[in-house]
Formats: C-alpha cells, structure tokens, sequence
C-alpha cells in the first residue's frame, strides 16, 4: 500500500485531520531551512570539523541488530562523512565496500538524548524543524548520515516522529501496530531482516503483515506515529533528521530512555504481571495450561483489544 504524500499541509491541518488519525503521511513542500541546498560533502565535512563521532561499519548493507553484525567504530567527523559518500574505500575497518551509519547521541549516551542543536550547533542554525507539536512535548532531534544502500532493521519507537529526509534519497517500507502478531518481535525489533525476500519457512506468518510503502526524496518528511514498524533503505548517501516528541503525558515514559524506544511504564507494568501469570500456569499439567492460557488470550482480547479497524 503507497503511503499518502500530501503538499501545503499546515500545522492546523496536520493536528486538526492527519494526526488524529494515527497512519504514516508523507508531507511534501515543507520549509525546512537552509539545509536542503547547502548540506554538500564539502560543506558538511567543513562545517562541523574534525570532532569524534560514535559510528556503525557493516561490510553488508543489511544492518541486523540482533545479530550485531556491525562493529562500532570512531572517526573524525570530516573523515566520516567523506567515507560514507564513497561507494569504494582506500581506507577501511572491514572491507573496501564497507556501509557507514551515523546515528548521533547524546553527550553522554546513557543519560543524555540526541538532540543536533547541541551536539551539531553549526548544522543545526540550517535546519528549521516543522513544529507541529507543542515545544515542551520535544524529545530529541537524531542526526542520521547513511552509505548508499545500506538497510536499517525493522523496528518500532514508542514516539511519535517526523523523519526529516534532507538530502539522498529512502525507501521506507512500514507495518502497522496491529501486524504485530505476524513480525517476530525480539523486544522492539523484528527478526524478519529482509523484507523484499523473506524466510517464509523460518517465518510463515509474515506473509499476512499488510506492507506500506513510500520513498522519501530530499525536501520529504516522513510522520511515523508511535508503534509502526519501519523498515529504511539509503538508496544514496545521505543525511536526514529525525524528530521525536511526545504524545502521552510526561510520566508515561521510562525516565531512564534516551532512545525513545523503551515501553512506557504502565506496558512494562503490564508485560512483567503477564510472565508472573505465565510462570503461574507452569504449576498446572500441560492440558490445564492450554485451557486456561487460551482463557487468558481471550480476556486480553474482550478486555484490552480495539474493536474496530483502526
């Protein structure tokens, strides 16, 4: 299914007839600053200089983060973006068609969030971030850089975001909250790494997870509401800005989170009740276990399920 992409869209309209409906929208035409012209390898390179920055080197595009096949590695910033536009390395980690990835951190990554105004001042005075959404709802601003064909594994956040694609171009491939039963979850990720030609022995149920499809070019921005699972492939270098803020009340997010993908609180609640509950069952014989196991799915269900289609 084509993700919709909309021109001229306000922050009345945006708030009043998009958001509420809670589905990706591609907004198209916004006025994003300086940004979208200037940032060039040379300009970016100069910009911000050689300071250290955290980086992701895998030596295939597919990026798993299960499975960790990437190393983190550091380089000086102007070092880095030149790399990252190269397709073939005289320098490298791995191998001499090595994939980089920049995803920015805070100072400190355990405590502090991303956010570009600090961590990249100079590229930050280019950006003008669309604010549809109130200021004190902010939660961090994700400086991203990509090698051209490198794939980010399927995931969810629990935020709202807008991915801001400044330069390059991306292919976003998106599940919805409700495919969930059929995207093999390892805690906010999915298994299934190769959306295009998927294990379907190894994962059967994915055949019945609805697809939504957009590509971003330079100038797009991307609203992915909270819990969709999003897939992201760099068709070329480039650079985007991704935007986090929040849609439930302050104290419903982990205080320690700064990713902006821990469960909320009262979920994390809810998840260590049910394997209490589960662990419970284990002192039945096998054939009580099912019953009342399947008792307990369809409580969940009449109790905690939408009924409608979302």
């Amino acid at each position: 299914v084509p993700v919709p992409g909309l021109a001229g869209v306000t922050r009345e309209r945006f708030r009043r007839d998009i958001y509420p409906r809670r589905k990706p929208v591609v907004l198209k035409g916004m006025e994003l600053g300086t940004c979208t012209t200037k940032w060039t390898v040379d300009y970016l390179s100069q910009a911000e200089g050689s300071k250290e920055v955290k980086i992701h080197v895998s030596a295939v595009p597919q990026m798993d983060f299960l499975s960790k096949n990437f190393v983190y590695r550091t380089l000086p910033f102007d070092v880095f973006v030149r790399r990252a536009a190269e397709t073939k390395h005289k320098e490298y980690f791995l191998s001499e068609d090595e994939k980089y990835y920049l995803r920015s951190v805070g100072e400190d990554a355990r405590k502090d969030i991303a956010d570009i105004r600090k961590q990249f001042p100079v590229l930050a005075e280019d950006v003008q971030v669309p604010e549809y959404f109130e200021k004190e709802q902010f939660f961090s601003s994700v400086f991203r850089i990509s090698s051209a064909g490198l794939q980010l594994w399927t995931h969810y956040d629990i935020m709202d975001n807008f991915l801001i694609q400044v330069t390059g171009r991306k292919r976003v491939v998106l599940y919805s909250p409700r495919d969930v039963p059929y995207l093999y979850l390892s805690g906010t990720k999915s298994e299934v790494l190769d959306v295009d030609n998927p294990d379907f022995e190894k994962y059967p149920l994915f055949v019945k997870a609805k697809r939504y499809q957009c590509y971003l070019e330079a100038g797009d921005v991307l609203f992915i509401p909270a819990m969709w699972f999003h897939n992201v492939i760099s068709e070329e270098f480039g650079v985007a800005l991704n935007v986090f803020w929040k849609h439930l009340p302050a104290e419903s997010y982990d205080k320690s989170d700064t990713y902006g993908n821990k469960d909320p609180m009262a979920a994390s609640r809810a998840m260590q009740i049910l394997d209490r509950a589960l662990k419970t069952l284990e002192e039945l014989p096998e054939e009580y276990r099912d019953f009342y196991a399947r008792r307990m799915v369809l409580r969940i269900q009449e109790k905690a399920y939408r009924n409608d289609d979302g």
